[in-house]
């Protein structure tokens, strides 16, 4: 009983401890901007040694990535708004899109470090232990928030939500791949042009463009112009 209760209380105490850090390093890139996380200014928001942090995460990177999920929240509570009445698996899609754009190209950095960064692999894993830590923020649109997340990667998220593309006619099973992959290099090439600074493209502008490309390459692949169809009704 003793040792059940010790490890209970140990994780609690992890819990705690992690909440403090991630709520530090959130506060920061509200206040400051994501480049300016530092485990020295995380430290002393949370009232800790700077060592301290390195009981709980790897490195600062592991950290910001932890602190990230915020805002992929507030994507995944809205992405409803964006979906309701679409009127076929296309149109759901490119909405879809048309939202995941939208906050990703607001903060760009913050969706890189997501999808693309060294810790992306471990999404489903990082997402379940961010919500043991503040479970309070899955009291609402708790089954899309956890549906949108638990594929592996966004390339086989990107995939599952073409399979009804594929139901529907609008696409062949056997180009999906195809389609996936040149989404993903679109959408990812974007993105990292705008955190590199490579475009002056406003948040609006990237996700146009994106848009944009995404049904060029519908259209490309698409079975009896009902992609062309769909998109002219």
């Amino acid at each position: 009983m003793y040792s059940k209760t010790s490890e209970v209380k140990k994780r609690m105490q992890k819990i705690r401890m992690m909440s403090y850090f991630i709520e530090a390093a959130q506060k920061i890139i509200e206040e400051q901007g994501f480049e300016n996380v530092t485990i020295r200014k995380v430290s002393d928001i949370a009232g800790y040694n700077s060592a301290t942090i390195y009981n709980y995460f790897e490195n600062l990177e592991h950290l910001v990535f932890f602190a990230s999920m915020k805002y992929l929240r507030e994507y995944s509570r809205n992405l409803s708004s964006y979906t309701k009445g679409a009127r076929n698996s296309l149109e759901k899609y490119l909405n879809i899109w048309s939202a995941f754009c939208r906050y990703s190209f607001e903060r760009p950095q913050v969706f890189y470090t997501i999808f693309f960064d060294k810790f992306s692999s471990s999404l489903p894993d990082i997402v379940e232990q961010y919500y043991e830590i503040f479970p309070e923020e899955l009291v609402e649109h708790k089954d899309s928030t956890l549906l949108m997340l638990q594929k592996k990667n966004i390339y086989t998220r990107n995939k599952a939500i073409l399979e009804d593309c594929v139901a529907e006619g609008f696409i062949k099973a056997e180009d999906i791949d195809a389609i996936n992959e040149m989404s993903m290099l679109i959408y990812q090439s974007l993105l990292s042009r705008v955190v590199d600074g490579q475009t002056l493209y406003s948040a609006d502008e990237a996700s146009n463009k994106t848009l944009e490309y995404l049904k060029r390459v519908l259209i490309s692949y698409q079975v009896d112009n009902n992609v062309s169809k769909a998109f002219e009704n």
